[in-house]
């Protein structure tokens, strides 16, 4: 005879210590594996090409911006083909304003469930940046691809890559924090975050190489945390043959977890007030 199992009691207390919080996060685990999973079938459902939008959507980028800045403004990509110079920025650049995009709106998108049920409610925003880590991973296949026709092999700073990748993931998790408990309490960031990323793509060396900002403004430049995570994208997966400016790659770092740290105590003085808000 079947042991019937006794339902987990979670009592919710109002001054509980922060442990208890980040307790109950790992016993929601599988709920941020549902939302994560549901985003993606959500994501590409009805849609008349797919998951091949993940593939349209850089390849047409990398080509407006090779005949922009590569061939009408000729810009210089150094030993490198433009093409592969631009899609090696697309690749950060396309996951943290996905990522962003998506976070910013997580809340108000699962309000139905925010009023309805207890569980932390950093999973939400976390489960649509972690949906979006499947797009970046296709699109890296895209790359290998590329590499492979202009006969661009790695080296060994393809190592490196995860730490960069880690890199933008925690500016998009501080960025995408602050944004999500802002835009339920002023809806105007629904308006406010698409302007800031299309102006973020263009201060962002995404269609062009560092290599063109003066020396002198270089670390200034890397104010913008994506500066040296690009940069860093291009010296790991083309072999060194893109330049890297490690006092901007340790000034992002600092920004990065800057960002994060102030988003997750924002978030977390804010969430109690969320569902009420809402």
């Amino acid at each position: 005879m079947a042991r019937e199992e006794t339902p987990q009691e979670i009592l919710i207390e109002p001054d509980a210590p922060a442990l208890h919080y980040w307790r109950d996060l790992w016993r929601y685990r599988e709920l941020l594996w549902f939302l994560v999973w549901r985003d993606i079938l959500v994501r590409y459902k009805q849609t008349a090409v797919g998951v091949l939008w993940t593939l349209l959507r850089p390849l047409l980028a990398m080509a407006a911006f090779t005949v922009v800045f590569g061939v009408l403004a000729k810009m210089p990509s150094g030993a490198v083909p433009y093409p592969l110079l631009v899609f090696a920025g697309l690749l950060p650049w396309t996951f943290f304003s996905n990522a962003l995009s998506e976070s910013s709106a997580s809340l108000i998108g699962n309000a139905n469930l925010l009023t309805k049920v207890y569980f932390p409610r950093l999973i939400v925003p976390l489960g649509s940046i972690l949906a979006s880590l499947v797009d970046l991973v296709i699109s890296l296949l895209l790359m290998v691809g590329l590499m492979l026709w202009y006969g661009f092999l790695p080296d060994w700073r393809i190592a490196a890559l995860p730490l960069f990748l880690f890199l933008c993931c925690l500016s998009v998790c501080g960025a995408g924090l602050w944004c999500a408990a802002l835009n339920v309490k002023y809806r105007d960031f629904r308006y406010l975050v698409p302007f800031l990323l299309q102006f973020g793509l263009y201060v962002s060396p995404v269609g062009f190489s560092t290599t063109v900002v003066p020396g002198s403004w270089r670390l200034l430049y890397s104010l913008n945390p994506m500066v040296g995570v690009i940069d860093g994208f291009r010296w790991a997966l083309l072999g060194g043959r893109g330049e890297i400016f490690w006092p901007g790659v340790a000034l992002s770092t600092l920004l990065s977890l800057l960002l994060l740290c102030t988003g997750l105590w924002f978030f977390r003085r804010t969430e109690r007030t969320m569902a009420d808000v809402i």
